[in-house]
């Protein structure tokens, strides 16, 4: 059987429910190479797409900036909660008031080096989906235990049956002629603070 014969039979047996489909073969999966720094190789992916990475906690006050007003979810650890901005716990803010936020600070579920996406499911620490999009400008913090090497280990990190948002890097979209726009569908300006040990 050739690889498309086996893909088609796997589609097969997946729409008649006759099972679950065959596994992967060992020589079909992606691995990193052995001794792969999972989080130098996300901080590169990150910062291949405009984001601006920080790392420990006490950079949250720089990636935040000038923002005076930061939206964040209510169970945002108070230890996350650092420098001189008003943090404004989201109980369930208008558009208009997040549209007036300077910016959101947020958790995630997990994130994958070899993309550079993280990814959020609306769980702890992390709020609901509107305010991840409509501020401005999105400080996300994640957890080196957060991170990882492909999108299949860190699928089963996530909730299935939430919403999710799959961020690689600052909202942006290009027209016909390669015209690159920011903050289209998403906030401009993406800073990642992470959390190591």
């Amino acid at each position: 059987m050739n690889a498309r014969e086996e893909i088609l039979e796997r589609m097969r047996r997946a729409l008649d429910g006759s099972g679950a489909p065959p596994p992967v073969p060992r020589e079909h999966r992606r691995s990193l190479d052995p001794g792969t720094d999972v989080v130098e190789l996300l901080v590169d992916r990150l910062l291949d797409y405009k984001a601006r990475v920080h790392r420990g906690l006490e950079a949250i006050p720089e990636a935040l900036g000038e923002a005076r007003r930061v939206v964040v979810p209510a169970d945002l650890p108070a230890e996350w909660r650092l420098g001189g901005a008003e943090f404004v716990e989201d109980e369930a803010l208008t558009t208009a008031e997040l549209d007036e936020a300077d910016a959101v600070l947020t958790g995630c579920a997990a994130a994958v080096a070899v993309s550079g996406t993280i990814m959020l499911d609306a769980g702890a620490a992390q709020g609901r989906r509107a305010i991840t999009l409509v501020p401005d400008h999105h400080v996300v913090v994640v957890r080196g235990d957060q991170i990882t090497g492909h999108l299949a280990e860190a699928l089963p990190r996530l909730e299935p049956t939430r919403p999710q948002t799959w961020i690689s890097g600052p909202s942006a979209t290009s027209d016909i002629e390669l015209q690159r726009v920011e903050g289209v569908h998403g906030p401009r300006r993406l800073d990642v603070v992470i959390l190591e040990g």
